[in-house]
């Protein structure tokens, strides 16, 4: 379901977030010639994001190329150069690679509930731990266990809004004074993220290609009963917390707690894919992309080796270009030699 089917994973198993377990997979070695459009990206951009998370990556095959990555911030041809110097381009999985978009919603909201705003999004509860399996929506929202326990961050004018704003996992929230509160993910009930633009596909109510973000959005509008209980499809319900500190010009915060890059930084499986490392995208469709990016994020939606949730950014128009995006194409992880040669040994 593009890239509405994600989630912040800030409870990854520490080794695990910082990409040091990979899960075999076939993998093929490529020389840098055979990426498409590499000699044309802006390599200076995506040096710049890779460094925003290097000092997360503490493991010896990282630590030495953190080291002398700031040193090639000085031109273009530098910092290709020390891709092309430290890393090896590698296939990993079988194509074709599925990408897809999000984005950080701003959306308008209230800090208390009023006429207009009756809709609320919830901290997370003191009870629920890490890993538990809690209440799934339906039942949170039959019984109103979140009610009247001083959980609520802010109030929404728009059911469907909440329960986009649960799947992208972060987001702006425009208060009636002008001020912007920015909200992130703060854990979830413990339930898989299930589609509702599947689900919609099964009853036959939208073809394949008909799906998207805006289009299920239109039609639970329209349909009001059956569109709540479609939602309710999705079991998974997402928390969130208050970002007093993340200034406005930076991106939400990732799944290695770090802000991510507008058209940089992309959700990965990090069972496939480390996070921290650079990727190279081959996106095809109607808005082709040839880029080197930063895996720095996960989804619940995003399963698998070939598979990338591009970020787009924040607001109303980055909504528009994530939601459009469904494309096939290549995806090519450029990873530090010594462990490129291992993936293709664990194969």
């Amino acid at each position: 379901m593009r890239g509405a089917a994600r989630f912040l994973a800030w409870a990854l198993p520490p080794v695990l977030a910082l990409g040091l377990m990979m899960r075999p997979a076939m993998a093929q070695m490529l020389e840098f010639s055979d990426l498409d459009g590499w000699q044309d990206d802006n390599h200076r951009a995506a040096l710049s994001t890779f460094i925003d998370t290097c000092t997360v990556l503490d493991d010896p095959d990282w630590a030495p190329i953190c080291r002398l990555a700031p040193d090639a911030m000085a031109s273009d041809a530098a910092a290709r150069g020390f891709f092309e110097m430290l890393f090896r381009p590698v296939v990993i999985g079988e194509g074709p690679a599925l990408f897809t978009g999000y984005y950080e919603p701003e959306l308008a909201g209230s800090p208390v509930r009023t006429p207009r705003f009756l809709y609320p999004i919830f901290a997370r509860p003191p009870e629920l731990q890490d890993g538990q399996q809690w209440l799934d929506r339906g039942s949170i929202e039959a019984s109103g266990a979140l009610r009247g326990r001083g959980l609520e961050i802010a109030w929404l004018e728009d059911p469907v809004e909440v329960f986009f704003l649960q799947v992208q996992g972060s987001g702006r929230i425009r208060m009636p004074n002008g001020q912007v509160m920015r909200v992130g993910y703060a854990g979830r009930n413990g339930h898989e993220y299930r589609s509702v633009g599947k689900e919609l596909i099964r009853r036959g109510i939208l073809g394949e290609h008909d799906v998207s973000a805006q289009g299920i959005k239109a039609w639970v509008r329209a349909n009001p009963v059956l569109g709540a209980e479609l939602l309710q499809h999705n079991p998974s319900f997402v928390f969130f917390r208050r970002l007093p500190d993340l200034p406005p010009e930076k991106g939400p915060i990732g799944a290695m707690g770090r802000s991510i890059t507008t058209l940089r930084s992309v959700a990965v499986d990090p069972e496939f894919t480390p996070l921290g490392a650079p990727v190279w995208l081959e996106k095809n469709g109607r808005n082709p992309l040839r880029r080197l990016m930063v895996a720095q994020d996960t989804g619940g939606a995003i399963k698998g080796p070939q598979r990338a949730d591009i970020f787009f950014g924040s607001g109303v128009q980055a909504g528009e270009d994530a939601g459009a995006v469904k494309d096939d194409g290549r995806m090519i992880v450029l990873l530090p030699i010594e462990r490129a040669f291992a993936q293709l040994e664990a194969e």
